[in-house]
Parts: C-alpha cells; sequence; structure tokens
C-alpha cells in the first residue's frame, strides 16, 4: 500500500533546545524528535558501500529516494539516503529542513510498515526557519524496512557490469532490465562499475589527485618507470601499479569499462612519449599537466610528424583542470578531481546540469 502523507499545514520549526511529539495515526505510540540527541548523519562517498555496511548492524531502515525534482532544489533526482529508527541517515537528500522533513516522514514509514511518497515546494514558508528559498519542487518514494532488499544491495556495492534496480509500482524494490518497458516504474537507476584512472606519472601532483579520486570512486592505476615512488607507501590503497620502462608499461589495455587517463609525468618529454601511446587509445577523458606554451610545442610536433590530428588533440585537456586559480599542488589535484567528476557526469552518467 503507497500512502501519500497528507499536507499539514505551515508550523514553526522547533528550536534546538526543544523536543517535538507527534502522534501519527495507527501508531500506538508517540515518536519523539529529539533536535540534538538524535543518531549520526554520514554522508555518503559511496552510498552502495555505506549501505552494505548499514545491513551488517542489523537495524532495519527506510529507503529514501528522489525521484523527480522541479526548479532549483538542494538536491537533484537520483539522490538516496537510509532511515534509521535512533535518528542515523546515511547519506543525504539535501540536508536542512528539507532532509528532516523526510526524515520524520521516513519515521511513520517505518513504524506502519507502508511505503509513502513527498511531494515538497520549497519555499520561504516550507523552510523559513532554515532559510530554505530554493523555490523547486521535490518529490520521491520512501520504502520501509529496505534491508530486505539486501541481495541487490550487495551486488550494486561494486557491480561487475551495468546493472538497472527501480521500485515498481507496487513499491517494491527489484531488478528493472528485464521488464522495463511493461512495468510501471516509480524509480530506475543504472549503476555501472567504477570508472578508471590511469595516472601516468607518481610524483607529487599524481599523489595528490590518486586519493580525492579514490573518495570519488574511481578506481586508480599508475604508471611510472620509478619503483620508488610507484609504490603503497606514496599512493592509497588499493592502487594498481604499473611499473617499468615506458614502451612496456604504455602497451597495457584498457580495461572494459570507461577509463579516465592523466598525464603528470616528470618532465616535458616524458609527457609527449605517454601522449604518442594514449591518444590513440579510446580513453573517456585524457588530461595532461602543463603551460598553454607547452601544449601548442607538443601538439604542433605531432601533428607536423603525423602523429596525431587537430582532431584527436582537440579531445586532450591541457592545462588539465578546471580554472579556479590553482597554484599549490593541493590546488591543481582538487581542480583535476573537479574535471574529472564533470566529464564523468557528462560522459559516463548522463546526468542533466542546469
Amino acid at each position: 500500500m503507497n500512502s501519500a502523507l497528507p499536507k499539514r499545514p505551515v508550523r514553526q520549526r522547533p528550536r534546538p533546545s526543544q523536543s517535538t511529539h507527534f502522534a501519527f495515526p495507527g501508531v500506538a505510540a508517540f515518536v519523539t524528535l529529539h533536535p540534538h540527541k538524535t543518531g549520526r548523519h554520514i554522508p555518503s562517498v559511496n552510498f552502495y558501500a555505506q549501505l552494505i555496511q548499514s545491513l551488517e548492524s542489523g537495524a532495519p531502515f527506510a529507503l529514501g529516494v528522489i525521484s523527480g525534482v522541479k526548479g532549483s532544489s538542494p538536491q537533484k533526482q537520483g539522490a538516496k539516503a537510509l532511515f534509521f529508527m535512533d535518528g542515523t541517515i546515511v547519506g543525504t537528500m539535501g540536508g536542512g529542513c528539507l532532509e528532516a522533513e523526510i526524515q520524520e516522514r521516513a519515521r511513520l514509514v517505518q513504524h506502519t510498515g507502508n511505503p509513502a511518497t513527498f511531494d515538497l515546494v520549497l519555499d520561504h514558508d516550507f523552510g523559513w526557519d532554515d532559510g530554505l528559498i530554493c523555490g523547486g519542487r521535490v518529490s520521491g518514494h520512501i520504502i520501509p524496512n529496505a534491508q530486505k532488499a539486501a541481495a541487490i544491495w550487495r551486488e550494486l556495492d561494486r557491480p561487475a557490469k551495468v546493472r538497472t534496480w527501480g521500485i515498481d509500482s507496487q513499491n517494491a524494490i527489484r531488478w528493472a532490465e528485464t521488464d522495463a518497458t511493461s512495468t510501471e516504474w516509480l524509480y530506475r537507476e543504472t549503476v555501472a562499475p567504477p570508472c578508471q584512472l590511469w595516472i601516468a606519472g607518481s610524483g607529487h601532483v599524481a599523489q595528490a589527485v590518486a586519493p580525492i579520486a579514490r573518495s570519488l570512486e574511481f578506481d586508480v592505476a599508475v604508471f611510472d618507470d620509478r619503483p620508488s615512488l610507484a609504490n603503497a607507501h606514496h599512493f592509497p590503497e588499493p592502487t594498481e601499479f604499473h611499473v617499468g620502462d615506458w614502451d612496456s608499461i604504455l602497451q597495457e589495455s584498457l580495461p572494459s569499462q570507461s577509463t579516465f587517463g592523466l598525464i603528470v609525468t616528470r618532465g616535458h618529454n616524458r609527457d609527449a612519449l605517454v601522449l604518442r601511446e594514449w591518444i590513440r587509445r579510446p580513453f573517456a577523458f585524457l588530461g595532461m599537466i602543463g603551460s598553454r606554451r607547452k601544449k601548442r610545442i607538443i601538439f604542433e610536433q605531432f601533428i607536423k610528424d603525423g602523429i596525431a590530428t587537430e582532431a584527436q588533440l582537440e579531445q586532450v585537456a591541457c592545462p588539465v583542470g578546471l580554472e579556479i586559480g590553482a597554484v599549490s599542488v593541493g590546488e591543481i589535484a582538487t581542480s583535476i578531481a573537479a574535471q574529472l567528476v564533470e566529464i564523468r557526469a557528462d560522459k559516463v552518467y548522463n546526468r542533466p546540469r542546469k
């Protein structure tokens, strides 16, 4: 049974020192919210990895998912969170009063065992206490006892192939690949294996980019001819290493999943050597560190020698990284990571951007 929870009149939200009691129809007990005494909020680095950890706790939880967004909102379609009865939230639906409202409804869903929908207008009346004036509209679904879909969640953590799951018209969580058109789906999501990031070079920039990329759910592989740097002492686990002479290690075949290439070796000659090989590969993205002058010299030489065409070279991001005025190694790594996320959202996830 899917129940769209009734809209309540606008009310003043409790101040941090208050506790608020709500009585729900069909629920024997009161639900008590203590603004500063509820459980933890665990933002998701990898939502499905966090979901697996939540399963290990043995505690039941509701799944909240945003299935529709109109206008401006603090989160996008596909945002998800797990809601536990002790107040713990894993993931995020956008924070603030939006998340607090969905959490409140999720507690009711867990008490009754009945799934629910939400359709919230994020105007001044809804979120005046938190200053939420996005002006958009957010809709979605809350499914009780989502831990029962454990078999699906475990496969989505690190899928070996592209998988699609969904919430059907009966509010059941199940695979959505075989009857994608014949079933009325309330929500569907496709999950692909993690993208690979191949880093040529193991110096300061490579060492700064790798942990950020890992936190952004990239599988990282490092290529270099220096075993003293290309090792687990300088890079986070698990990082894959290809160490040896450049001519040999650059023959490595691309994996089946989408792969991003980053060239940050210790010199222009080695950068050009790597680019000469990698420009022929079907990378989802290929970037090279360096100045515009370096780009012009290398690119002109490649065209003159017939190594690459102008069209091929136009696909290489050099200087790599978004323009954020980066100077330090950490800032440069951040600008590179931001560009990786941007390209992945466009080319791999096909996420709409405003």
